[in-house]
């Protein structure tokens, strides 16, 4: 996660927040108050459709009409707005510092948002997980090549790793490994299963490559 975390409070004016945003180069800024608790966050997104910019929402009459004035009133405050406390998102998606990264991983698809406030258990901001976050953890992650496996263990890891997927097949699947070539023998259901089942090869420590000779064949239900 990002620590210290870059924040306003919610007094700050929604052009000092632009500038901010523009100056450190990021996408988005807690709102927190005096206890560095977290109140909301605004994002590129809140900014989008602004007066200043002459982006703000168009609305031809009869959309006025379908669209009502508790809707026309709330786009207007986040076009004009002076203070970010106005226009902050307020329902903030947050995390506890020990949660598990593929956690935080299924909080930003879930939710469709592209970073996470980590919050301790006295509610304070203590960082931030985004998007561009997990992509360092990819392209930061050691190769799993560290220990040549043999072609038996290559083998029966990969035996192991097909079994525990709800998905595999077992019963239809073979593999034979040579010199850390692995060939798949059998059947797969769907494209998906076999695409899975190569997939699951490539990634054991130690296969050189893997030659598919799986044959796709319907499931059937009794």
């Amino acid at each position: 996660m990002v620590s210290p975390v870059i924040t306003v409070d919610a007094n700050a004016t929604v052009r000092e927040v632009a500038q901010l945003l523009l100056a450190r180069r990021i996408s988005a800024v807690p709102v927190i108050d005096a206890d560095n608790k977290i109140l909301g966050i605004v994002t590129e997104g809140d900014l989008i459709h602004r007066a200043e910019a002459g982006t703000e929402r168009p609305y031809s009459w009869w959309l006025r009409l379908l669209t009502g004035d508790a809707q026309l009133a709330t786009d207007y405050v986040k076009s004009h707005a002076v203070k970010v406390n106005d226009i902050m998102t307020r329902d903030v998606v947050t995390a506890a510092p020990e949660t598990p990264l593929h956690e935080i991983a299924m909080l930003l698809e879930n939710n469709q948002i592209k970073r996470v406030p980590i919050v301790d258990q006295q509610g304070q901001l203590v960082g931030i997980v985004n998007r561009a976050n997990l992509l360092q953890a990819i392209a930061s992650a050691r190769p799993k090549l560290d220990v040549s496996l043999s072609d038996a263990s290559i083998r029966k890891r990969f035996l192991e790793e097909i079994k525990k997927q709800c998905w595999a097949h077992t019963l239809n699947l073979n593999a034979t490994v040579r010199n850390g070539v692995v060939d798949l023998w059998g059947f797969a259901p769907s494209v998906a299963e076999r695409t899975a089942i190569r997939v699951a090869a490539e990634a054991i420590p130690g296969v050189v490559t893997v030659n598919d000779h799986l044959l796709e064949t319907p499931t059937f239900v009794y």
